[in-house]
């Protein structure tokens, strides 16, 4: 078995210290971090008040505070969030330039700087400023990623997607018994009630497959919407009271594909 190595440059750090840090992150995300031990990470995410993703996070504890990883690119709105939430908080906040890694296809090295990717084991582990040369690239690794149908940032945009529907409770991303985080009511609601219409599946096809956007029909009834993805693989958000059919995406036939690790969700039977 290869052992893969791949920088990712779509994802940064924030560093976050003080006395205070525990209970200000407490509050806001959907991740208990009372418990955080050093070199453990944690998937979260910070919620709009309704209840929808705006950022997903890994929690990293280190010695003294905790990183924060998050993508590149919502990082400075993310630092002036947690800004303008910090009040009267003893909590610093401030980017970190050490680099994101991914290691998949065989074991960690010997190495402190290594850390097991808490929503799956097949996803491998991350690192933080890792000394280990790359072998591949962060396409190689989304394409791991897809291979385990797990979604990502791609696929749940900004303020657009509730948590649950982009699997985050089955991907350990939220503590239902953690207390109160923002956009707690409505997550607690949908998962207590049982009632989840919709959530992120892989899809298959041959060929190039539908564009990102393209409708999924169930004969002429709207199943869902293709997300991100490659020839012949994708993630697609799907009602599913209508996967079990045939399905067609601008033409294609789209074959529904139910990861193991989503076995205790338990959605309808795919045909």
């Amino acid at each position: 078995m290869s052992i893969h190595h791949a920088l990712l440059p779509s994802r940064a750090l924030i560093a976050l210290g003080g006395e205070d840090w525990r209970s200000f992150l407490q509050g806001l995300i959907t991740q208990d971090v009372e418990t955080l031990a050093a070199g453990e990470a944690r998937f979260a995410a910070l919620l709009t008040p309704q209840g929808k993703l705006m950022y997903d996070l890994f929690v990293v504890g280190q010695a003294e505070g905790c990183w924060l990883e998050v993508e590149a690119e919502h990082r400075e709105a993310l630092i002036q969030r947690l800004k303008m939430y910090r009040l009267r908080a003893k909590a610093e906040i401030a980017a970190d330039e050490t680099p994101v890694s991914a290691l998949w296809g065989g074991p960690a090295p010997a190495q402190d700087e290594w850390v097991t990717d808490p929503r799956l084991p097949g996803l491998g582990f991350r690192s933080y400023g890792a000394s280990l040369p790359a072998t591949d690239d962060e396409e190689d690794y989304d394409a791991h990623r897809l291979e385990l149908g797990v979604p990502g940032p791609a696929d749940w945009g900004f303020e657009q997607t509730y948590p649950i529907e982009a699997n985050f409770d089955l991907l350990g991303g939220i503590d239902f018994k953690k207390g109160c985080f923002i956009g707690q009511e409505t997550t607690s609601r949908m998962k207590r009630r049982g009632q989840i219409k919709t959530r992120m599946l892989p899809i298959n096809f041959d060929g190039e497959g539908p564009a990102f956007g393209s409708e999924i029909l169930a004969g002429t009834l709207r199943a869902g919407e293709v997300l991100s993805g490659m020839d012949g693989r994708a993630m697609a958000s799907l009602r599913l009271d209508r996967i079990a059919g045939e399905l067609t995406a601008d033409g294609w036939e789209v074959r529904v594909e139910r990861p193991d690790w989503m076995a205790a969700d338990q959605p309808p039977p795919l045909s």
